[in-house]
């Protein structure tokens, strides 16, 4: 769960992204074809992309609830960026699959959900490893990383590296965990949006949560997705 009230920089989009990153993460596929698929809908439309953001999930995948939240993405060819708890995904590798095939990325969040500043470095070094040992079951070799609650370490950054992972923060976060209201949540979103904004859901119930659904995030999925496509933003995955 990232659970950070201060805004986060964004290191998932970059000004060449965009749209570009739809497939890229998941299937290896160019730059430029992803920025095709991604804009497809626009371009098909008529409507040229205004800019480009990312929405993201952290703590699942979770079986009641991310099945419902991809058919929203589906319903509305959105691709977005899943960081999930390993020991999760290989007790849903069916979500994971779909996730895939829905041209998805999808990231390390964690093994076991604990801020990194609460452990050691060794300790965390092999949770990393656990996990993407057990991702790799899966069928997914991640190469983006959001640590738990967005908390590093000082030598978080050098864990990162030597297992070529790249961080990813956030630069709004929805408060989903919290038990916000879809309306709400997009209300303060949207007055947030700019180009290259990275938006931090939640898909699981993770600990410190304070709901015992998501119904609301898949609401506010719904009421945002919507928008940007009346507004020519495109919703791209990173990469």
């Amino acid at each position: 769960m990232g659970g950070s009230s201060a805004a986060r920089a964004a290191h998932g989009l970059t000004e060449a992204d965009g749209a570009s990153e739809a497939r890229a993460a998941s299937e290896g596929r160019t730059a430029s074809e992803g920025r095709a698929a991604s804009e497809g809908r626009a371009a098909s439309e008529g409507h040229p992309v205004a800019y480009s953001i990312a929405l993201t999930f952290d703590d699942g995948p979770d079986p009641r609830w991310t099945p419902r939240l991809l058919d929203v993405l589906e319903r509305s060819s959105i691709r977005a960026t899943f960081f999930v708890i390993a020991r999760r995904a290989v007790s849903c590798g069916d979500l994971i699959r779909r996730m895939l095939g829905s041209g998805h990325s999808i990231g390390l969040h964690c093994d076991v959900h604990v801020r990194h500043t609460e452990r050691e470095r060794r300790w965390v070094e092999a949770d990393t490893d656990r996990a993407l040992a057990r991702l790799s079951e899966v069928g997914v070799v991640p190469r983006l990383w959001r640590t738990p609650w967005g908390v590093s370490a000082p030598w978080t950054a050098e864990v990162a590296d030597a297992r070529n992972l790249r961080l990813i923060d956030w630069t709004i976060d929805t408060h989903d965990w919290r038990g916000d209201g879809a309306q709400a949540m997009f209300d303060h979103a949207r007055d947030r949006l700019a180009p290259g904004a990275v938006i931090l859901a939640h898909d699981g119930i993770g600990p410190g949560a304070r709901r015992t659904g998501a119904e609301q995030t898949i609401a506010f999925t719904a009421l945002l997705t919507d928008f940007a496509h009346r507004q020519r933003i495109a919703l791209a995955a990173l990469s």
